[in-house]
């Protein structure tokens, strides 16, 4: 190496010293290449784990902050508890309005307790628990919109069994109403009814079996057949009653309808009662079938109930005549008449002009002769005539 002086000077490197070098060189360069794989190839991935364990620091966090907020909501439930216990078993006086409202307060205690408990226990028990409640404003606002739900369908309640009751009681009052409205009506239509019971009696008919029989009667002017309530045996026994009650009132009504009770003419007159009595043309004694009515020739006569006429025309002795059928075994004949004013097959009703008074058949004079007869058979009519 020359020098400003003009002086050579010589350096000499020996051969560890060229070694030494070389191998700081060449671990540069593995250095080096090994930070650019790692930073090209394996940064993703750090970023990646580091991230995930941020979630995880960020999710142990939020279940230890959701723990304590749960212990502490624990921890004032408990002791509320405590206190409202502790007031219902020392408190010598309490009114009904402080017990309802310290028993509503143990009520929500609990729920809220029972809840923390189930939330507490999967905290510990279920490695897949994420918090529910961040903040204890949101578990408060949570229990309390419960609590309003809660106040809401205990109004609701409230109302539905005040209502109920109100409808018993106006139950109670419709029942007892139409069961006696329904004694005072049935009592109204056994007057009729006993008055003829010494004339069906000796039929083998009673006011029970004519009342069943009534019910299952139909024709098309009376109406249909009466179909019993079917009644629950495990209901209160004043809705059988009222059941039975109507059904009877029914029968009755029916039977005051359909029997061929009154009189066929306008003006009653009688001339001629049923039974034994000596015969007009010979004499001799001899049993009356009906009831003979005086009467012009030309009296209007009436059907005294529904029913249908069966016959309608000449008969022997009876002379023209009309028969109606009125149901439940009942018919009435008219006979002697001077004029048929109906058909058979004909349906009429009460006060239906049947025909006219007259002397036809064997007959000493203008008069109706009336039956009434039971299964085709005459029985004295006069309980049904007579009022």
């Amino acid at each position: 190496m020359d020098t400003p002086r003009g002086n050579v000077y010589t350096y000499e490197q020996s051969s560890f010293w060229r070694f030494t070098k070389f191998c700081g060189k060449l671990g540069l360069i593995i250095w080096a290449t090994w930070s650019t794989y790692v930073f090209v190839y394996h940064r993703p991935l750090l970023q990646k784990r580091t991230q995930q364990l941020e979630e995880a620091r960020t999710s142990h966090t939020r279940q230890m902050s959701d723990l304590m907020t749960y212990l502490k909501k624990y921890n004032e439930l408990t002791r509320s508890l405590n206190l409202i216990d502790d007031k219902v078993l020392n408190a010598k006086k309490l009114t009904d309005a402080e017990k309802k409202s310290l028993m509503d307060q143990r009520l929500k205690t609990w729920g809220e307790l029972d809840f923390l408990q189930n939330r507490l226990t999967e905290m510990f028990t279920n490695e897949d628990y994420t918090p529910e409640y961040q903040k204890l404003s949101e578990l408060s606002a949570e229990f309390e919109l419960t609590r309003a739900e809660n106040e809401e369908l205990k109004k609701r309640n409230q109302q539905v069994t005040a209502a109920m009751f109100e409808i018993a009681d106006a139950d109670a009052q419709i029942v007892d109403m139409v069961t006696q409205l329904t004694a005072d009506k049935t009592d109204e239509l056994r007057k009729n009814i006993k008055r003829i019971n010494s004339a069906i009696a000796p039929l083998g008919l009673g006011e029970s079996k004519l009342v069943a029989s009534a019910n299952k009667y139909a024709n098309p002017i009376v109406g249909a057949a009466f179909s019993p309530l079917d009644i629950d045996k495990e209901l209160d026994p004043k809705y059988q009653k009222l059941a039975d009650g109507l059904e009877l009132w029914h029968g009755l009504a029916r039977l005051n309808t359909v029997l061929p009770i009154g009189a066929p003419v306008a003006k009653m007159r009688i001339t001629s009662n049923y039974g034994m009595r000596n015969d007009p043309f010979d004499g001799k004694p001899k049993r009356h079938r009906g009831i003979d009515f005086a009467g012009k020739i030309g009296t209007e006569l009436f059907a005294v109930a529904p029913g249908r006429v069966v016959s309608a025309g000449e008969r022997v002795g009876y002379g023209t005549t009309v028969e109606v059928d009125h149901g439940l075994g009942f018919s009435t004949l008219y006979a002697h008449l001077s004029q048929i004013t109906v058909s058979r097959g004909d349906w009429v009703r009460p006060g239906t002009v049947v025909g006219l008074g007259g002397s036809s058949g064997r007959s000493t004079g203008p008069h109706l002769h009336y039956e009434i007869r039971y299964k085709g058979v005459p029985f004295d009519p006069t309980k049904f005539v007579k009022e």
